[in-house]
């Protein structure tokens, strides 16, 4: 699943697939939560809101069941050379 990169209140990545109906939240705490049976329509709307964040908390945590795990970390994040010092 292609994840958007965001920055709105505590969601810092959101994807679908819409093949499975699947939409996969994740935050700024590095946990993500996976929604079953999400609308395109959802997805859509989410994807281009202007408020992201209030349009999950209002359309999406309070609807859907999600199952709770923990997001991949991002490779190619930290800027060039922090990796010959931390590893």
């Amino acid at each position: 699943m292609e994840m958007k990169r965001i920055n709105a209140g505590k969601l810092r990545a959101i994807g679908y697939d819409e093949r499975t109906r699947v939409l996969r939240v994740e935050f700024d705490d590095g946990s993500a939560i996976d929604y079953d049976s999400v609308g395109r329509d959802v997805w859509q709307r989410l994807s281009t809101s202007g408020s992201a964040w209030s349009f999950y908390r209002d359309n999406i945590e309070e609807e859907y069941t999600g199952r709770k795990g923990r997001a991949k970390p991002q490779t190619g994040t930290r800027p060039p050379g922090l990796d010959d010092l931390f590893g």
